[in-house]
């Protein structure tokens, strides 16, 4: 450790203000494109509903609708009102997991990433305060959920809605950026690698989503409501902009920011620096055969990551099909219901377009496993962890290829995981497992393709555009602004093309069609090819 580090608690933030320049420097370019990008879509939605539900009827009949759908409840939570800023407020509903998401990954990037490379040592001997680095990120990541909560607020305002409710969405989206950047600060601080560090604020931030998806998917009746107040993701719900906003709500996301933040701060001065307050289990003192190989090494580095995502997949497959055998209850006597589900997904019944959309949103999560263990393969390189490996008898592909299967089999598990329990699930309550449990994972399988497609993308940047890797993550959010949101912005069908996952048949219910899963195999096969092919001819990164 540096000099600069003993100095005592009053020198612990020295040098803060050059890591908030340092970092923002670094990200000058992603770090406004989402906060723009994002910042503008709840006015775009203010827009689009203008145009869709021009009068007070329309509205009203949209309200019957949306504020008693199974899908859109789990994915946007409840409706707080009928004019066009609740109705805004409801679609933008996902996008706190988004933004609570980005933030821990620019926590993490900007901490645990920066010891694990060593560039935190080399900082350290500076005249640089032990929390300095951890503050910088901290500042930064809340710096950009409050300036992307004022631009989404400033945009809506600007659309002839209610002031207050746009505050109130504004810091709806502050409120969740700061929570999930504190809960990314504590995880830098107990584990020993950024993958690990990812993974902890991930599931952290999942465990959010599930409780409150939990909570609001059934609706006023379901008797589960009061979960929300156990999720961050449920306090913003709470808020209520465009409804009766609770403003008093915020003070449960201040309080828990100020332990997190707190509790990160005290943790980082326990520790080393690039060491863990959790340390890694010792093994035993000779490696069983299973571990002699590339694939061995890739499984002790993949396997403990992809059992918390399978827990993440089961766990959303149960409440999913729980949910599924009270939606007929939900569409009697209500036709513009079952229009708006028959057009989400299946043709033939309600419960089918539930599955439908649905699985399509547990594939969009099979991605985001996808991507995050293709990163591993970069982090493996950056930390020199790779070369000394690839200096043996084991080729470049070889190694890669290793590390290639969970992005190829991890989501077929965890999918196929996902649609048995939800298949099971439903199967039981309504009687017919036989007929729901193949039909369900079936669908929720169907999804592969399109999730390989976005890690093939990743394989091809980290073989190419190393250096780029990173923007996987963007390529990643992009796949799902469109797939989520891009029936909402009315975005032109060749934009909508994009996502693969529009190309998927809406399962179970609607046809089964193999031609546009087997195109988006075959352009995943070339993609991840050409990535291959450039990560067996270029130099190995230095750090």
């Amino acid at each position: 450790m540096s000099g600069a580090e003993n100095r005592g608690a009053g020198h612990a933030l020295v040098g803060t203000g050059a890591m908030v320049r340092l970092i923002l420097r670094r990200d000058r370019a992603i770090l406004p494109i989402w906060v723009l990008l994002i910042g503008v879509m709840p006015a775009s939605f203010v827009s689009s509903f203008s145009g869709l539900f021009p009068t007070e009827a329309d509205r009203l009949q949209y309200a019957r609708t949306s504020g008693t759908s199974p899908t859109f409840l789990a994915l946007y939570g409840p409706l707080h009102g009928t004019d066009l800023g609740a109705l805004a407020a409801q679609r933008a509903g996902f996008i706190p997991v988004i933004v609570g998401l980005i933030c821990a990954l620019v926590v993490i990037r900007h901490t645990r990433v920066e010891e694990e490379a060593g560039r935190r040592e080399l900082l350290g001997a500076t005249v640089l305060g032990r929390g300095a680095g951890l503050a910088a990120a901290l500042l930064v990541a809340m710096g950009a959920s409050v300036v992307l909560g004022a631009l989404a607020a400033a945009g809506t305002a600007a659309q002839d809605v209610s002031a207050a409710g746009a505050v109130a969405l504004g810091l709806q989206f502050t409120m969740a950026g700061w929570v999930f950047a504190a809960v990314a600060g504590v995880a830098a601080q107990l584990t020993e690698g950024a993958g690990a560090a990812r993974g902890l604020s991930i599931a952290a931030l999942g465990a959010a989503f599930v409780v409150r998806l939990a909570a609001d998917v059934g609706g006023e009746g379901n008797g589960l409501q009061w979960l929300s107040w156990l999720s961050p993701l449920g306090w913003g719900i709470r808020l209520a902009p465009f409804g009766d906003e609770r403003w008093w709500v915020l003070l449960l996301g201040v309080a828990l920011v100020a332990v997190l933040v707190a509790a990160a701060a005290a943790l980082s001065g326990r520790r080393d620096v690039a060491a863990g307050l959790l340390p890694p289990t010792l093994g035993p003192a000779e490696a069983p055969a299973s571990l002699s190989g590339p694939f061995g090494l890739a499984w002790r580095l993949h396997s403990r990551p992809l059992y918390g995502w399978l827990a993440g997949f089961a766990a959303l497959g149960v409440v999913f099909g729980g949910v599924a055998d009270g939606v007929d209850d939900l569409v009697k006597d209500n036709p513009d219901l079952e229009e708006i589900m028959a057009r989400l997904g299946g043709q033939t019944a309600i419960v089918d377009a539930y599955f439908a959309s649905t699985m399509s949103l547990v594939g969009v999560f099979a991605a985001g496993y996808a991507v995050s263990t293709v990163m591993r393969m970069r982090a493996e390189e950056t930390s020199l962890r790779a070369e000394p490996v690839l200096a043996t008898a084991v080729g470049r592909l070889r190694w890669e290829a290793a590390h290639l299967l969970f992005p190829l089999a991890g989501p077929a598990i965890g999918l196929a995981v996902a649609g048995a329990a939800a298949g099971l699930v439903h199967g039981l309550n309504s009687g017919d497992v036989g007929g729901w449990l193949p039909r369900v994972t079936g669908a929720a399988l169907a999804q592969l393709p399109a999730v390989w497609l976005v890690a093939a993308v990743a394989v091809a940047l980290f073989g190419l555009l190393p250096r780029l890797t990173a923007a996987s993550w963007g390529v990643f959010g992009a796949v799902v602004l469109i797939t989520l949101f891009g029936p909402t912005l009315q975005l032109d069908q060749w934009m909508q093309d994009v996502s693969p996952f529009n190309h998927i048949p809406k399962l179970p219910g609607d046809e089964f069609t193999a031609t546009p899963l087997v195109w988006l195999v075959a352009v995943t096969a070339v993609v991840a090819a050409a990535g291959m092919g450039g990560f067996r001819r270029r130099d190995m990164s230095l750090g």
